[in-house]
């Protein structure tokens, strides 16, 4: 499975992504230092950050929205059988 996802981006050929570094806009640590990391048009955000940004804003919210809470529960494998 490859370690940075592009968004929005078709794939032009085969090209190595295991050597492209890429670098999070937030935090700037590379592709190499991160779990995963997503590249949209002119941005990028590893997955530390994402979940970072996620949590933020559930807690800021306090309760997240029903869409957003089954989401979690799937991410968490709490999903209803």
């Amino acid at each position: 499975m490859a370690k940075v996802v592009k968004l929005g981006a078709k794939k032009e050929g085969h090209h190595d992504e295991e050597k492209e570094l890429v670098y999070c806009s937030f935090c700037h640590r590379p592709n190499t230092q991160v779990l995963k990391m997503v590249q949209g048009p002119g941005v990028n955000i590893c997955s530390e950050c994402a979940m970072i940004a996620v949590q933020y804003l559930i807690l800021n919210d306090r309760m997240p929205s029903a869409e957003a809470q089954q989401i979690l529960d799937a991410f968490w494998g709490k999903a209803k059988k």
